[in-house]
């Protein structure tokens, strides 16, 4: 089931509709630096990131179903991959390097976190002093959509509110998702 569910995942990163290349491109991570997935799914985005840090780099695929990092540590172990590495959550605990991080990167995650503006301010301490964080997340969805009925969506301006509170300063903002607002933002 959670290699279904993970496959599923990555489908739907990967469908050109949903941009997954724009995506990487906005973020324009580079040979050598290091970036934590938070929510990491099925691997679709982490296992990209892995071939562009190269060896040097590191992605930290980063979830809470112990089979999903499975499934992205058998993918990168069949693309050859080194240098990702499996991090379970534990109790909201993340164990990731202190001050190691470029990029901190969430996807379709903020919606399941109860206390975002605790949980953007902790993040802090896993980023370097010029690190970002990039979240990508739904917009409101129709009522009768999975979206729209179970709430898997926060709008942009109550992220960039928490954001601000928690420390962070707006860097880019991009409109090209047609289900999703994208932003990042620079550790202030």
């Amino acid at each position: 089931m959670a290699n279904f569910q993970a496959k599923m995942f990555n489908k739907k990163a990967s469908d050109p509709k949903n941009k997954p290349d724009q995506i990487i491109e906005a973020i324009a991570l580079k040979p050598g630096q290091s970036i934590a997935d938070i929510g990491a799914g099925g691997g679709y985005f982490s296992l990209r990131f892995a071939e562009i840090v190269k060896e040097e780099g590191r992605v930290y695929a980063v979830d809470t179903k112990p089979e999903f990092l499975e499934y992205v540590k058998n993918s990168a172990k069949e693309r050859g991959l080194n240098n990702i590495m499996p991090i379970l959550v534990k109790e909201d605990r993340l164990n990731l390097p202190k001050k190691s991080l470029d990029f901190i990167f969430m996807r379709n995650v903020t919606h399941h976190i109860p206390n975002r503006v605790k949980y953007f301010r902790n993040l802090k301490d896993f980023l370097k002093s010029d690190g970002r964080i990039v979240i990508i997340e739904y917009k409101k969805g129709k009522f009768f959509t999975f979206r729209g009925l179970f709430g898997h969506d926060i709008p942009k301006e109550v992220i960039k509110q928490e954001m601000e509170e928690a420390g962070y300063l707006l860097e880019k903002e991009f409109d090209f998702l047609p289900e999703q607002h994208f932003v990042i933002y620079l550790k202030r």
